[in-house]
């Protein structure tokens, strides 16, 4: 493995222990579908269990860090400047329907700035990962943004409606963490989306930065939600034009 800071070190590892229990209930779902009770509490547990192993093997290794997740919200530890951002399960419907299309989201956070983040998808075994100035990678291999310039060749990640947006196309995939990871990757050539919650897109910030990507200025202290729009260097300009109603 290239070399990586400690703190990514240990949130690779914390969602390698994750994963193997999203990869088994993910097997399981095919045979609750058919139940009375149907898989909706199951998924809500898989999501709890899933962050309850993050949150240990990070608290193992840093102590004192402070954490923001999505089923267990703010705990204020004694070093309220470094903060663990976890998503347990980027992409729960997905999860829910039986989709492989779901990851586990993990950043840290010093102050307002990002300094890691990883976004792994377990059932592809596709890993995406960033330090602050240390490049993004790809299981391991560097990569990069896309480079297209025209925007009729360009392939957007949006839930936003198509009449707001009749120039470019998009799609949705339902997973923000793994859409951003795409464009870190040069998949989508950019990202835009409204309300979003920090943990959904923490890793995100920083894996498409060191890919070197753009982002729409974001207060990484926020409690509310956050409107968001990334790309590539060459079509990030003409993107944010085409997104009048954004």
């Amino acid at each position: 493995m290239n070399s990586i800071s400690p703190n990514l070190n240990i949130m690779i590892k914390a969602a390698e222990k994750a994963s193997k229990v999203l990869i088994r209930d993910f097997g399981e779902l095919e045979n609750l579908q058919v139940s009375k009770k149907g898989p909706r509490d199951f998924v809500t547990n898989s999501d709890k269990k899933a962050e309850k192993i993050i949150i240990e093997e990070l608290l193992k290794s840093k102590k004192r860090f402070s954490i923001l997740s999505e089923e267990t919200g703010e705990i204020k530890n004694n070093d309220i400047e470094n903060t663990w951002l976890i998503d347990p399960i980027d992409g729960t419907l997905n999860f829910l329907h039986g989709l492989p299309h779901f990851a586990i989201s993990i950043a840290h956070r010093c102050n307002d700035e990002i300094l890691s983040g990883l976004i792994f998808d377990p059932i592809k075994n596709e890993m995406f990962y960033a330090d602050k100035n240390n490049g993004a990678f790809f299981n391991n291999q560097r990569m990069r943004v896309s480079n297209k310039k025209s925007i009729d060749e360009c392939l957007f990640a949006s839930k936003e409606k198509n009449e707001n947006i009749p120039n470019l196309s998009t799609r949705n995939l339902g997973s923000a963490a793994l859409d951003m990871a795409y464009v870190g990757s040069g998949r989508f050539d950019g990202f835009f989306q409204k309300n979003l919650h920090l943990w959904d897109i923490a890793a995100g910030i920083i894996i498409i930065k060191e890919a070197g990507g753009v982002t729409n200025k974001i207060d990484l202290l926020s409690k509310s939600k956050i409107d968001i729009i990334a790309g590539s260097n060459a079509i990030y300009e003409n993107m944010v034009k085409n997104l009048n109603n954004f």
